[in-house]
């Protein structure tokens, strides 16, 4: 099972449609809000390089674009 994580803000369009996405699956993913919480931004800068959000953090490794990570979700979580 792989370790994800995505971080994200709430007033993000394109972190909107992440959460909408998986919402809509009834997919549960650990979030982490760099807004809310600016100690995820400083971690999101080390993991990936930028604080580019939505990011989705595939066992250490960070995904960018809405809808890659989409894409992602669908071809590894769906059954």
């Amino acid at each position: 099972m792989q370790i994800l994580t995505l971080y994200h803000f709430m007033s993000c369009p394109y972190c909107k449609r992440v959460r909408d996405y998986l919402s809509k699956e009834g997919i549960s993913v650990p979030m982490k809000d760099i807004v809310e919480n600016p100690a995820y931004r400083e971690e999101l800068i080390k993991i990936g390089g930028k604080a580019q959000v939505p990011c989705l953090v595939i066992d250490g490794k960070a995904l960018y674009e809405s809808l890659d990570i989409i894409e992602w979700f669908k071809r590894n979580l769906k059954e």
